[in-house]
């Protein structure tokens, strides 16, 4: 059985990070969201067809160069869509791939799905994989009657159910006559939930019901996956850790990995190969370090990502944050994840503030150096090759040329924070 995973898009609401890499090469658990996926596959397809675009020859690179090897249950191939035109138009690169009435499944690339889940669809020959939702609205909700999928319709202003579709389906090689004939959604793209919904009036669609569906389509959705991963860590020490360092819960630290005296560490938490960590820092749960990292003296880092090679300079606090790659925060630097006034937090997505609906700090893009002293404001973001002055307070976002645009759509004074 062969899968296919849609991945060809920019990934624009996960700026800045997607500026400089494709959205499935950005990390969770220390490990990129491509090889996450991959491993959910192993034992249940013999070939994923990675649906290729923005940034193609960067995902092509890295597979060549690890998970071939890696993944040898697993072949790898590609299928490029050389304009992003929408889901439905990306699967339909794929049809030179299949035989006639071969099974397909077909995932979102930008979100998580457990190998449990695939497996169950997997049994059938047309399904999809539901999740009840409190704001059903907002997604493409099914329409169910008995064991089956009548219709899906997007984002109803009047639901048919509270469950919506997750971006997970199993159908055949008939799908593509379908996905030949739609047309422009309202937003202009080719859906593919158009051609189901075609494909529906012929065959008749079961569904799986989960609780267990990972969207990653917002930045900060990252935080929410890799804390529901990080749940099921072994602890696993391969590094070097001097007396004096306290562990507490599950932890898995990488060889090469130096831990300094008086590093606290409340788990679970990663921390990746070839770390300084400390002396007398703090690492809060649900944080993820990635490799060749540095945390100076006394810092405090609380439920965040780092991806490689980020220096994390003494007397800082980064908390409930997203840092890219070669990134070199000054001493002091100080991220907010909470208003003055418990208002909630905001960020610019698309040139519009969305409230994120949690605590939220920042995202920094790669290369990026804050001088030291630097404050930044929750839900403010840092674009690539960016810097800051010592002493500077981050009260918008700090931006790329190639963004300008979104620059002149200024954050509130009033988000603040303690």
């Amino acid at each position: 059985m062969k899968a296919v995973i849609l991945m060809a898009g920019k990934g624009t609401r996960c700026y800045p990070l997607t500026l400089t890499k494709p959205k499935s090469l950005l990390k969770v658990t220390n490990k990129t969201i491509l090889q996450i996926q991959l491993e959910q596959l192993q034992g249940i397809v013999n070939e994923a067809i990675l649906v290729v675009g923005y940034e193609k020859e960067v995902i092509m690179d890295y597979c060549k160069d690890k998970w071939n090897n890696t993944f040898k249950s697993i072949k790898i191939s590609f299928a490029e869509q050389k304009e992003q035109k929408g889901t439905g138009d990306a699967l339909l690169q794929t049809k030179s791939c299949f035989t006639d009435d071969e099974k397909v499944i077909c995932l979102n690339g930008d979100d998580l799905f457990l190998h449990e889940d695939i497996k169950q669809i997997s049994k059938f020959d047309y399904a999809l994989l539901l999740q009840e939702h409190e704001d059903p609205e907002r997604y493409g909700v099914a329409k169910i009657h008995d064991e089956y999928v009548e219709y899906i319709v997007e984002k109803p202003n009047t639901p048919p159910s509270h469950f919506v579709s997750c971006g997970c389906y199993v159908f055949d090689t008939k799908i593509f006559n379908y996905l030949k004939k739609i047309k422009p959604s309202p937003r202009g793209e080719y859906e593919i939930v158009d051609g189901i919904n075609g494909l529906m009036k012929e065959e008749l669609f079961n569904y799986v019901i989960t609780e267990k569906w990972m969207p990653m389509s917002y930045v900060w959705q990252l935080l929410d996956v890799n804390k529901k991963l990080m749940e099921n860590i072994k602890t696993r020490i391969d590094g070097k850790v001097e007396k004096w360092v306290t562990i507490k819960g599950n932890v898995n630290i990488g060889k090469g990995t130096i831990v300094k005296s008086g590093v606290y560490i409340d788990g679970p938490a990663i921390i990746g190969e070839n770390c300084n960590i400390g002396p007398n820092c703090y690492i809060r749960q649900y944080t993820s370090i990635g490799d060749n990292c540095k945390v100076g003296n006394a810092c405090e880092i609380k439920n965040t990502i780092l991806f490689d090679n980020v220096s994390v300079g003494h007397l800082s606090y980064i908390g409930d944050s997203i840092l890219g790659s070669k990134i070199n925060l000054g001493a002091g630097t100080i991220t907010a994840n909470l208003r003055h006034d418990n208002g909630p937090v905001k960020t610019l997505v698309g040139g519009k503030l969305v409230d994120v609906g949690r605590k939220f700090g920042t995202v920094i893009g790669d290369n990026v150096h804050t001088g030291i002293h630097t404050s930044i404001y929750p839900g403010r973001k840092l674009f690539p090759n960016t810097t800051t002055l010592p002493g500077e307070i981050v009260k918008e976002d700090i931006n790329v040329k190639e963004v300008s645009s979104v620059n002149s759509a200024k954050n509130s004074v009033n988000d603040g924070d303690k």
